[in-house]
C-alpha cells in the first residue's frame, strides 16, 4: 500500500506537499521511499535529500508498464512507508497511437478517444491504474471557496477507477476560509487530509528548467525542518498512516554478483552534472562497473585508471565559467576520449563535449572540444518524449533500433553532425523531429535524448563491454 500525491493541475503545491510529508516521516525516524511520475530530475534530488534514500522514477514511456510495476514493488516493499509524487494534473498524460509502444496494449481499459488513441497515458492517474493505489488530491484554495466542491466532485467521479482518498487543500488564507472550503466539502463525504496555509517562509527557488537543485540550495536544511514542522500538524497522521505504510520483504533479493574484475567509470556528478536515473546507476553496477563520482568543476585531474566516462545533464551553462577556467580538466577529458576511452554524454554532458557554450548574455566559455561544434543558451524550450531510431551502429545502441527518451533543455547547436546517431519523432505522433546526436569520434554517445535504461538493459552492457576493451588512461 501506499498513496499518489496528485494534483488538479500543474503548480497547486504538489512538491511542497510532498516533502512537507516526507519530512515530517523522517523526522519520526521512519524509513520512506519515494517515487516521482515521469521523466523528471530535479524533484527526485529534493526527495532523496530528505529521505537518504534514491527516489526512483516511475515513467511508461522511457520504460514500460511492467517496469513501473516492478520498480515500485521492489523498492516499496523494503522499506516501512512509501509514497509517490504525481505529475502535472491527474489525468494530464500523452495521446499515443496504441500500437507505437509495446507496453500500450497491456492495459485494455484505459480510456481512448475515437481515434483508438490513449488520452492520459504516462499520467498520475494512469500509475494509480497500474499501481491500484488511492490518489491524495492536492487543491490549490488560493482563488476558491464553494467552488472546491465542484473540482472534487470531478476528479472523484471521472475515472471510477481512481479511487481518491481524500483532499489536500493548500494555500488556505484564513480561518473563515478553511470554514467556508469545509461546509462546501462536507456533501461529498471525502476526507480532508491535509490543510495547509499560505506560507510566505516557504519557497523552492527556480530559474529556467524548473526548481534549482539541492546542491545549490545552501539553506535548504533549514527549509527542509520548516516543512517538518509545518507537517506535524497540518495533516490527519491517523487516517494517512495506514494508507503510506508499506509491507518489507522478510529477505529482500539480492542483485546478481557483479564480474569479478569490475569497469572504473568516472561519473561526473556535481552543481553542473546531476540529472542521472538511478535506475542506471544501479545497472551499471550490477553488470560490473564500480562508478567513481568526480566533479568536471572542481577537481583538478580525471579519476586515475578508468576506462570509460558518463556525463549526466544538469546545468553547465550555469556553470560555464568555472568550468572554462578549469583547463587542465577540459585537456584531460579531449585527451582521453581522443585516444578512445568511451564516453556517454547526455544533454548537459552534450554541451561540456562542445566547443564552446554560448551562454544567455552572449558569453562565450571554452569547453573541452571534443565536438566540432558550439552549444548557444536561447530562450526557446525543447520538451518532450522522443522516439528515436538509431541511424548507425554506435557506442550503446545497433542500427535501426528503437528507443524512448526524453528531451529537455533551451540550448541548440551552432552544426549539427554529418553522420547523426538518430532520426527522432514525437512519441505522441509521427511527426518528424529531426536527427540529432554525435557518435563521432565512435567511442562517443553525445545526445539531447534523456533515456532510461530499465527497460533496455543491452544499453550499459554495450557499454562496459565497450570499456572493458579500453585499457585505462593514466591521468
Amino acid at each position: 500500500m501506499s498513496v499518489i500525491i496528485a494534483g488538479e493541475r500543474s503548480g497547486v503545491g504538489k512538491t511542497t506537499v510532498t516533502l512537507t510529508l516526507l519530512a515530517s516521516l523522517r523526522r519520526r525516524d521512519r524509513l520512506v521511499q519515494s517515487f516521482k511520475v515521469g521523466p523528471d530530475y530535479i524533484d527526485p534530488m529534493f526527495h532523496q535529500h530528505v529521505t537518504g534514500r534514491a527516489c526512483r522514477n516511475l515513467d511508461p514511456v522511457l520504460t514500460s508498464e511492467a517496469y513501473v510495476q516492478q520498480c515500485f514493488a521492489r523498492h516499496s516493499q523494503l522499506s516501512e512507508y512509501a509514497l509517490v509524487e504525481g505529475v502535472m494534473g491527474l489525468f494530464d498524460g500523452i495521446s499515443s497511437l496504441v500500437n507505437s509502444h509495446l507496453s500500450f496494449a497491456k492495459d485494455k481499459g484505459q480510456r481512448t478517444n475515437d481515434k483508438g488513441q490513449i488520452t492520459d497515458f504516462a499520467s498520475t492517474a494512469h500509475i494509480a491504474r497500474l499501481l491500484n493505489l488511492p490518489v491524495m488530491l492536492v487543491i490549490d484554495c488560493s482563488r476558491l471557496s464553494g467552488s472546491v466542491a465542484a473540482i472534487a466532485h470531478g476528479y472523484q467521479s471521472f475515472d471510477p477507477r481512481i479511487k481518491i482518498a481524500g483532499v489536500v487543500l493548500n494555500r488556505v488564507g484564513s480561518d473563515r476560509h478553511l470554514s467556508l472550503l469545509k461546509d462546501s466539502l462536507e456533501a461529498l463525504q471525502l476526507p480532508i487530509l491535509g490543510v495547509l496555509r499560505r506560507q510566505d517562509n516557504i519557497t523552492i527557488p527556480d530559474r529556467h528548467l524548473g526548481l534549482v537543485p539541492t546542491a545549490e540550495l545552501p539553506e535548504l536544511n533549514a527549509l527542509i525542518n520548516r516543512l517538518a514542522d509545518l507537517g506535524d500538524t497540518c495533516f490527519d497522521w491517523q487516517h494517512l498512516l495506514p494508507l503510506l505504510k508499506s509491507k518489507p520483504l522478510p529477505h529482500p533479493p539480492h542483485p546478481p554478483h557483479p564480474p569479478s574484475s569490475p569497469v572504473r567509470i568516472a561519473v561526473a556528478r556535481d552543481r553542473a552534472f546531476n540529472f542521472y536515473y538511478q535506475d542506471n546507476l544501479d545497472l551499471l553496477q550490477q553488470f560490473g562497473a564500480e562508478l567513481v563520482f568526480w566533479s568536471p568543476l572542481e577537481d583538478a585531474a580525471i579519476p586515475k585508471n578508468v576506462q570509460g566516462m558518463y556525463f549526466g545533464g544538469g546545468f553547465p551553462e550555469v556553470f560555464a565559467q568555472q568550468l572554462a577556467e578549469n583547463t587542465s580538466v577540459r585537456d584531460a577529458v579531449k585527451t582521453a576520449i581522443l585516444q578512445g576511452m568511451p564516453a556517454i554524454a547526455e544533454c548537459g554532458g552534450l554541451m561540456y563535449l562542445c566547443e564552446q557554450i554560448i551562454d544567455f548574455e552572449g558569453k562565450s566559455w571554452s569547453m573541452a572540444g571534443v565536438l566540432t561544434t558550439s552549444a548557444v543558451m536561447g530562450g526557446r524550450l525543447t520538451l518532450g518524449y522522443r522516439r528515436a531510431v538509431a541511424l548507425q551502429d554506435n557506442l550503446l545502441v545497433k542500427a535501426g533500433t528503437t528507443v524512448y527518451g526524453h528531451e529537455f533543455h533551451r540550448s541548440h547547436l551552432t552544426l549539427t553532425p554529418t553522420q547523426p546517431l538518430f532520426e527522432t519523432s514525437r512519441y505522441d505522433c509521427d511527426e518528424n523531429m529531426g536527427c540529432e546526436g554525435w557518435g563521432f569520434p565512435a567511442n562517443v554517445h553525445a545526445s539531447y535524448v534523456h533515456l532510461h535504461w530499465g527497460e533496455s538493459r543491452e544499453i550499459p552492457q554495450q557499454f562496459l563491454k565497450k570499456c572493458r576493451k579500453v585499457e585505462s588512461i593514466e591521468t
